[in-house]
């Protein structure tokens, strides 16, 4: 089977999970995007899933992923989505291609962006703002990074005071060994206080391949797939 076939194959699989895990919480299937993540993977698994209709994709490495958006030359623009922790002297490269993050968490790393955002607007490389998801830490680990629940309201708005930022939601990934419908419980309960302060933050990125049903229950509007998708990574 050429990788063309196999990819087709598995995001029809995905599709038809994600739609089913839709119906079953009562939910539009259009409502939930479904973001590859491509890490590790090569430019070209990139290029044959924007062949089949995927436009948004999801990186975690930002060395990896300025290669990637360099290499690939396609139509219509990639929305590329930085879904990993981030260190604030990457934030110039990342404002330069990425149409979202989904892994802000602290004010330091929200200023670095901002100014970051407001040069590459400057000097014409974006005229869109970055969209900013607050990663929430579940487990308050700081080696996994996030923001701890009781701080997501000042950060918050720092978000939405920073020139060309957008805050478009929150991310969080279950902690190790737990119960994931209770933290993707959790993680809607957070989602639901930010509403009130920001309505226009109706984002909640949560779900990966082994557990995006629980996330669609719990109100996911992004389930971020690897493995389901192009199968296990590579080991780098």
């Amino acid at each position: 089977m050429t990788r063309e076939l196999e990819l087709a194959a598995s995001l029809d699989r995905t599709r038809e999970r994600l739609a089913a895990a839709c119906r079953a919480a009562g939910r539009d299937p259009a409502d939930v995007m479904l973001l590859p993540v491509t890490k590790f993977f090569p430019a070209s698994d990139v290029e044959i899933l924007y062949r089949l209709g995927c436009r948004d994709f999801g990186e975690s490495r930002e060395q990896e992923a300025s290669a990637k958006v360099e290499q690939i030359d396609v139509p219509d623009p990639i929305r590329w989505h930085m879904i990993g922790r981030l260190q604030r002297n990457k934030a110039r490269s990342v404002a330069h291609w990425a149409y979202a993050i989904h892994s802000v968490d602290s004010a330091r790393l929200v200023a670095a962006l901002g100014t970051a955002v407001e040069r590459e607007f400057d000097e014409g490389g974006r005229r869109d703002p970055l969209r900013v998801l607050l990663q929430v830490s579940l487990d308050a680990d700081p080696d996994r990074g996030g923001v701890l629940p009781d701080d997501i309201p000042a950060l918050a708005e720092t978000v939405s005071g920073t020139a060309h930022l957008e805050l478009r939601g929150l991310m969080a990934i279950p902690p190790l060994g737990a119960d994931p419908a209770a933290s993707f419980e959790r993680l809607a309960q957070l989602h639901t206080e930010l509403l009130r302060a920001h309505p226009a933050a109706t984002e909640l990125s949560a779900g990966m391949s082994g557990d995006l049903e629980i996330a669609v229950e719990y109100g996911s509007t992004c389930v971020r797939v690897g493995t389901a998708l192009l199968g296990t990574r590579p080991i780098n």
